[in-house]
């Protein structure tokens, strides 16, 4: 294999861990949006019920409340950046593949092509 085969190659394996990575944290994000609406929505319900606490203590079920809506808001923001890193490192990938692809076929032409001029030689040869 070429140097640049090689290095390609190699480069192919960093961009598709590096989208893996992307796509693992815009799932973790979006779990944690999805967990801090759960929350909002549970503190909610439980504030209407009338052995809650939240008579006693409104100020903090509406901060808890709050806090859970921002997680969940701030958790969606993280997952779009995410998704657009994954899209920028699909991209990426692509590029490298098809340049990697192209590389390899190239290689692969001039290994038949020695082949052939080889066995054009040994002919040669042999008639000679």
């Amino acid at each position: 294999m070429t140097a640049r085969k090689d290095r390609l190659k190699k480069l192919v394996k960093v961009q598709e861990q590096l989208k893996a990575l992307h796509e693992t944290r815009h799932a973790g994000f979006l779990a944690a949006a999805v967990r801090a609406e759960a929350e909002a929505k549970e503190l909610i319900e439980h504030f209407d019920t009338d052995r809650s606490l939240a008579g006693l203590f409104p100020a903090l079920y509406h901060r808890r409340i709050t806090d859970a809506l921002g997680r969940q808001q701030q958790n969606l923001d993280s997952a779009r950046q995410e998704a657009a890193l994954i899209a920028t490192a699909t991209a990426r990938t692509n590029m490298v593949e098809r340049a990697y692809k192209e590389v390899r076929r190239r290689d692969e032409r001039e290994r038949s092509d020695r082949e052939r001029l080889d066995l054009i030689m040994q002919k040669r040869a042999s008639d000679g």
